[in-house]
């Protein structure tokens, strides 16, 4: 079982190897809003893992699907996190949330996305957000046009 970042441009090409997702509330916000546009009142939401909504503040439940409210230390919630993965891996959803998996030494590896358009935005590289232990890259591949992956195995500290 891993812990895993996907960069915001992607999610996993198995989502069948996911047993549970650790999300950013601003991520979980998102995909209210997105839910709020859809064509179809009530879209379901897109995800059957359990899942963890890291914030600070009281966000609304969806009715009927499995979500855990949590706030503080991310290693609080690692071990349910596993419990629930039941073998399988943790997505982590969003950079700030995969840095403080990172600073708690949770972090197994990081997948990221970098395409033609994040950089001629000038968006800052995401790895300055994960300092130490420095993650190793393992491997690169083009997955689309102008797109390649990075995928990095994050050592233990």
């Amino acid at each position: 079982m891993k812990t895993q970042f996907f960069s915001e441009t992607n999610e996993p090409d198995s989502i069948a190897q996911i047993g549970a997702i650790a999300m950013a509330s601003s991520a979980y916000e998102k995909l209210l809003r997105k839910r709020g546009k859809a064509r179809e009142p009530g879209e379901p939401w897109p995800y059957v893992q359990p899942t963890w909504v890291f914030g600070t503040h009281n966000l609304p439940a969806i009715p009927g699907v499995d979500l855990q409210f949590v706030q503080g230390d991310v290693r609080l919630a690692h071990e349910a996190l596993r419990a629930a993965a039941g073998g399988k891996n943790i997505w982590v959803v969003d950079s700030d949330l995969a840095g403080q998996f990172h600073q708690a030494g949770l972090l197994d590896e990081m997948i990221v996305q970098v395409g033609e358009a994040a950089l001629a935005k000038g968006k800052p590289p995401i790895l300055r957000k994960f300092k130490m232990p420095v993650p190793v890259l393992q491997s690169a591949r083009k997955t689309d046009a102008g797109v390649v992956e990075l995928r990095y195995h994050v050592p233990r500290t």
